[in-house]
């Protein structure tokens, strides 16, 4: 018989999953609410912006997570920018699907901050960039979450 480890299954217990949704690319991060501490996890692509629920499902899966984060963009102002109908359209589908909680979260200037990470701070190519930033954002934006919930 193979004994778990008690540490292990509660960091599983609280896991949440971040989502930096966008058009043509979703990034996603993975944290646990015991550490409160969020990590860049992997970047989907949109095929003609349709999120790819079966690589979400996949991840949801494999973390089992206790809920979901999506960062919403809103103007400065607070009232809604062009995206954000399609980013809420997305909350209510990751529920309906999943049957999980959806907590929402400003994720103004998170993309912004992940390219000045990376790009200004951390001197990653133009080309690597496109390719990570979404999750770092995804980070950010569930780190955030955290910092205010935990």
């Amino acid at each position: 018989m193979v004994k778990r480890d008690p540490l292990a299954a509660k960091l599983s217990s609280d896991t949440y999953l971040g989502f930096d949704f966008g058009n043509k690319k979703i990034g996603i991060a993975v944290g646990h609410a015991t550490t409160a501490i969020a990590s860049p996890l992997q970047t989907l692509r949109s095929p003609n912006q349709v999120p790819d629920w079966v690589a979400i499902g996949k991840l949801i899966e494999e973390w089992q997570p206790l809920g979901l984060v999506v960062g919403l963009s809103k103007q400065q102002d607070g009232s809604d920018n062009i995206v954000t109908p399609r980013m809420q359209k997305f909350c209510r589908q990751l529920n309906g699907r999943f049957n999980l909680p959806v907590h929402q979260i400003d994720e103004t200037l998170t993309t912004f901050a992940a390219k000045q990470l990376l790009f200004d701070d951390l001197k990653v190519s133009a080309g690597k960039l496109w390719a990570v930033q979404d999750q770092l954002a995804a980070q950010i934006i569930l780190q955030s979450w955290f910092n205010q919930n935990t």
